[in-house]
Parts: C-alpha cells; structure tokens; sequence
C-alpha cells in the first residue's frame, strides 16, 4: 500500500503520522484490497481539516472532517472512513443465497 501524507499550510510531524498510522490499521484489517492512500492535512484561521483518499480495487473513497482540534479531525475521519469501508464490504457481497433444491420426500413430510 503506498501512503503518502500532505499538510497545507501545516508541517506533518511524526507524531501526526504516528497517530494516524494507528487508527488507519483498524480500517485496513476491513478492507484487503487497499492499493493506495492520501492523507492530507489542512489549517485554517480556527479549523483544522483531515482528509483522505482512499482507492480500493473497483472504488474510490474520499473522506473529509473539520474539528477546532487535528487529533479531534482524524478521530472523526478514521470513524467516517470505517463505515464507508464497511458500507462497501457489504454491497459487494452477493445478498442472495442460493435457493435449496427440494426433494419429493421433504415435501411428503411436511404435507402429513
């Protein structure tokens, strides 16, 4: 997986690096096929903005948070991005089970 970290109007440290490293595993043990990921960070007068990009085979997710706090943003970002993955996961598993074949005998017991 290639991750790459941008911080706009912000230096990326190693400690915001760290820590989302940590909360992308959870999310990553959801999704198997995860092909790349841009995490980019964002200061503003008062907000701090954390988005990520994340490509999967066959989707694109992008993600976004606003929060008076960075750490408080990723939080929320991880959280979004975990439904999203999970929400994906579950649509392309088939809903339909395959029907059972009856046989004359289950059908005459269940008639007496």
């Amino acid at each position: 997986m290639n991750l790459k970290f941008i911080g706009q109007n912000l230096d990326v440290t190693a400690a915001l690096k760290d820590y989302t490293l940590n909360k992308l595993e959870r999310i990553i043990r959801h999704a198997d096929q995860v092909i790349s990921a841009t995490v980019t960070f964002s200061v503003f007068k008062v907000q701090k903005k954390a988005e990520i990009d994340l490509h999967l085979s066959g989707k694109d997710i992008h993600i976004e948070c606003l929060d008076n706090d960075m750490y408080a943003a990723i939080d929320c970002l991880m959280d979004k991005l975990d439904r999203a993955v999970i929400k994906y996961k579950e649509k392309r598993q088939p809903s339909h089970q395959t029907p059972e074949i009856c046989t004359d005998t289950d059908t005459a017991t269940e008639l007496e």
